[in-house]
This record gives C-alpha cells, structure tokens and sequence, in this order.
C-alpha cells in the first residue's frame, strides 16, 4: 500500500474528553487533517519538544531517545497503520546497522518520539479516507467546526495568560519559566516562553 506522508498542524486540550488532548495531523501534499485523541501526558512530551524546552529530568521519551543514540539505533519512520473501532495504531521502523525491526506503540509515543528523531511520520491512504476530515471552501463540517471552536477558545486562554504575563520583568519569566519546567508544568512554561521569544524578536 502507498503511504501518504503526515505533519503535524495542531494540538490543543480536547473538550470533548476530559484531561484528553486532540493532536490533529494533516498530510503534506492535501487538505485532509487526521484528528487523535491522546493523553495529557503524550500531549505534553510532544510539545515541549516542538517548543525546543528542556525539562529539568529526562521524560520517558527523552529515555527512549537517548537510549537509542548510546546504541546507534534509529528511528527510520513512523507508520501509523491501522484504524479500529476509533482506534489509531501505529509502528516505529527502528534501526541498527543492517537490522531493520518494526515495533508496535501507541500512536501518541510514535508522534512524541518522532518529533525527538526528526523522522517522518505516515499514515495509508483507508485510513484518511475512513477518518480524514477535509474542509471544502464555503463548507465546514461539524468536526471541523468544532475544532476551530476549541483553537479559538485556546487562543483567547493563551492570550489573557500572556497579557498578565506581560507585565513581569524579563528576569522574572526567566525565573518562573525555571520554575515551571521544575514543576513539570510545560503549558505555563511554553506561555513563558512564547512571551521571552516575542520580546528577543522585539529588540532585534
């Protein structure tokens, strides 16, 4: 079967299901988006590394990754192969020298370590079809309506965070974003963050 290369386009907490998080990816070369419940904690692994933040101690896909490395093992792609009954599953193509394994994970750890080894993540063509969304002009399908929803909601959340945190001193956010990293609480310290980016961006 052909494979149709995916990205990701977007995560945010899902109100749909609690303490849940909805990791929407899109294909390359296309209009269809591939929406995936996944956990909080998954949700926070692939962010922070789409953030480039460094936690104070090494989270389970940090393990993972480092493992690899000391082994000269690599992670050739990720394949997420199969859909059943609203279940994603995937497998990571792993490999060390010559010898080339498959090994089945749960669809939120292929994406948190693919985004750690830069490999690309893919999906077969059934599986866009059965659950690919595609926002045709002039037409916005309930899920898609949904989601834009949540993304804004999101965004007035972030920023009111931002405009509190606006008021803070940059030695200050440094010094909360230490802390929040400390405490393993990535949203606030990718709100942090942003706020840091965007006052460098200011004085260049």
């Amino acid at each position: 079967m052909e494979k149709v290369e995916l990205e990701i386009v977007g995560l945010s907490y899902s109100q749909t299901q609690s303490g849940a998080y909805a990791l929407v990816l899109g294909e390359k070369k296309g209009k269809r988006r591939l929406p995936i419940i996944i956990g909080g904690f998954e949700a926070q692994a692939i962010a922070i590394e789409l953030e480039k933040m460094k936690p104070s101690r090494p989270l389970t896909h940090d393990l993972f990754k480092s493992l690899c490395d000391s082994f000269d093992i690599v992670l050739n792609e990720v394949i997420i192969y199969n859909l059943v009954e609203g279940i994603f599953f995937a497998k990571i193509i792993c490999q060390q020298g010559e010898k080339v394994v498959e090994i089945d994970t749960r669809t939120s750890d292929a994406i948190a370590l693919a985004v750690r080894f830069n490999c690309p993540v893919y999906t077969y063509e059934f599986i866009l079809s059965s659950a690919g969304i595609i926002l045709e002009e002039g037409k916005m399908p309930d899920k898609e309506a949904d989601a834009l929803e949540e993304d804004l909601l999101a965004e007035e959340s972030e920023e009111k965070k931002e405009k509190t945190i606006a008021e803070y001193s940059e030695s200050e956010l440094n010094d909360m974003l230490q802390k929040a990293i400390e405490d393993e609480n990535y949203e606030l310290a990718s709100t942090i963050k942003k706020e840091l980016d965007r006052r460098k961006n200011e004085s260049n």
